[in-house]
């Protein structure tokens, strides 16, 4: 398979790894939306696909999933997210690909991502809800963005570098 068509290829398991995650979570109401499900494929494609196809995996996945399901609402969640996970794979491909290959850098990758994704989420939410004449304050975003999520920045933490390792391991991360 040459290199194209296995970007392509792993760039829509990636989105719809995105898509069915969520129906898993979803299952437990009082936790499920709070384990960010959609945001570990994104942040994977970002580590094996690099910032390009991690930036359109991230940007295509949840507003494919609120066309098709509606979950999450189109406006403005959806489009909010898609900047979020659009960043979250743009940034692990960047930083992945120039830090050099030590364990700690998936850390720091993965780190970088979501506090720069989660900034870019605020923003956008922030002039979404100005346009709804919705109030979008820093308490607001901090507790959306930190307090809430915090289940699955613990989940993220955990499980992204372990399974960047083994894919690094299986040479399915190629430099």
């Amino acid at each position: 398979m040459n290199k194209k068509t296995k970007k392509i290829t792993l760039s829509g398991l990636f989105i719809a790894l995105g898509i069915l995650l969520p129906f898993l979570t979803g299952q437990i109401p009082s936790i499920g939306n709070r384990l960010l499900p959609m945001h570990i494929p994104v942040l994977l494609a970002g580590y094996v696909l690099g910032g390009t196809s991690g930036l359109l995996v991230g940007f295509i996945t949840p507003i494919l999933r609120s066309v098709l399901y509606t979950m999450p609402p189109m406006f403005p969640h959806a489009i909010a997210m898609a900047f979020e996970l659009a960043t979250y794979g743009l940034i692990t491909g960047i930083l992945y690909k120039r830090l050099p290959k030590k364990q700690i850098n998936i850390l720091v990758t993965l780190v970088g991502a979501m506090v720069v994704g989660r900034i870019v989420w605020g923003i956008v939410t922030f002039f979404l809800y100005g346009i709804q004449g919705n109030p979008f304050n820093l308490q607001i975003f901090f507790t959306a963005a930190v307090v809430n999520a915090i289940p699955g920045i613990i989940l993220q933490i955990i499980l992204i570098p372990l399974l960047v390792a083994g894919l690094e391991g299986a040479n399915v991360i190629e430099d």
